[in-house]
Parts: structure tokens; C-alpha cells; sequence
């Protein structure tokens, strides 16, 4: 099976089956996205989503939040990993997008990565889910993943795995494959123990079809 083959059947599984794929993320607005999107940083959706509904409200935009002391945002966030550091990150990118984008999300990877606790990943997952961009964000479901059934050659950084991908996968269906490879890693193909006779692409999985053929002829 070549590179292309197994790309193009999985991306046509994922597209029948799984048509409209969404971020986990609960949120309302841009702005909100992305504090919701730092916060998730080593933190599980469902935790990030406990937290937000009382953030979003007490902090509606950038000028509210830019405002705001660590004391005050710590304790909305305190719950979450890595909470003192993620409590600077938001309030200091609330204070940038008020001194130098007027309080909007840019929309543009090299502006997005200039605010604090914004690194490519969060750029990328801001660009696909706000502006349906043709942005791979990387994060360790999508690296393991693509490693996994071989959509990347044993990729060994998050670059690396997001050049492939974006080799492969047509423009147009790019945000899409962001979060089908997401859910599919969250949710069968996880980390210690993947579902493989519950996935939905295992026949064109490297890892799958490898092992199975191992076992066909032991």
C-alpha cells in the first residue's frame, strides 16, 4: 500500500463516517477559544470545559481580562495544570490583544504565536477552528496517531508530523483531518490500549495490517 493509498482511504472512511467533526472545546467566542485552547495544554477538554463557563462570564473580552490581577484569574483556573503559569499566559495575551490587535484575534500564525503561552499548536488549532484554515495543529493524539498508522514514517517532532500531513492531505479537508485524527486518538486509537477491532480505518493501518499478517503467518 502506498502513502497516498492509505491517506485516501482513511480520509474518505473519516469523511463518510464522521462528516462534521467539532472541537471538544466548549466556547462562544474567538477570544474565548483561545483561553480555552492554553488552558487545554496538558489538560484534558472535559476539565478545561468544568472551568470556563465562570472565566468566560467574569472575563467576556480581552479588556476585561487584561485588567484582571493573578489572583483573581488563578481562581477560576486553579483546577487546571500548571495553573500558575497558565494564569500569566492568559492575562498577559489579553494585555497584548488590547496594546496591539485591539482587543480581536489575529488571524495570521505569526502574529497568534506572539502572544504569551501561544505556541504553534494553539496558533494552528485557532486558525482551523475560527477561520476553517488549512492549519494542522499537532498535539500528542495527532502525532501518535499518524505515527501509529503510518500517515508519517516515525516521525520524531510535531513539525515533522505536521509537513507530512499537510503534504498529503488535500487543502480543503485539512481542519477536518485535525480533529478526526484528534477524536480517533482520544477515543480508539489511544495511547496504551487502542480499539483496534472497533476502528473504523484499521485496514489501511500500518500498525494493523502489519501485526495481522504477523499473526497469519505464526
Amino acid at each position: 500500500m502506498t502513502k497516498k493509498e492509505r491517506f485516501a482511504g482513511i480520509l474518505d472512511t473519516f469523511s463518510r463516517l464522521m462528516p462534521d467533526p467539532r472541537t471538544e472545546l466548549d466556547y462562544d467566542t474567538p477570544f474565548h477559544l483561545l483561553l480555552a485552547v492554553i488552558l487545554s495544554a496538558q489538560c484534558t477538554d472535559k476539565r478545561v470545559n468544568i472551568v470556563t463557563p465562570a472565566l468566560f462570564e467574569a472575563y467576556p473580552d480581552a479588556r476585561t481580562l487584561a485588567a484582571a490581577t493573578e489572583e483573581e484569574v488563578y481562581e477560576f483556573i486553579k483546577s487546571v495544570t500548571f495553573p500558575n503559569n497558565k494564569t500569566r499566559h492568559l492575562i498577559n495575551a489579553a494585555r497584548m490583544l488590547e496594546a496591539e490587535f485591539g482587543g480581536e484575534i489575529p488571524s495570521d500564525i505569526d502574529s497568534l504565536m506572539r502572544l504569551p503561552g501561544v505556541g504553534r499548536k494553539t496558533a494552528n488549532v485557532m486558525l482551523s477552528v475560527v477561520w476553517n484554515k488549512a492549519a494542522m495543529a499537532v498535539d500528542t493524539h495527532v502525532f501518535r496517531v499518524s505515527n501509529r498508522m503510518g500517515l508519517t514514517d516515525n516521525a520524531k517532532t510535531p513539525l515533522q508530523t505536521e509537513t507530512t500531513l499537510m503534504k498529503y492531505i488535500p487543502t480543503p479537508l485539512v481542519a477536518k483531518a485535525h480533529h478526526w485524527l484528534i477524536l480517533h486518538g482520544r477515543y480508539t486509537c489511544t495511547a496504551r490500549r487502542p480499539s483496534c477491532m472497533d476502528c473504523m480505518v484499521k485496514q489501511w493501518c500500518r500498525s494493523y495490517t502489519s501485526s495481522h499478517k504477523h499473526n497469519e503467518i505464526s
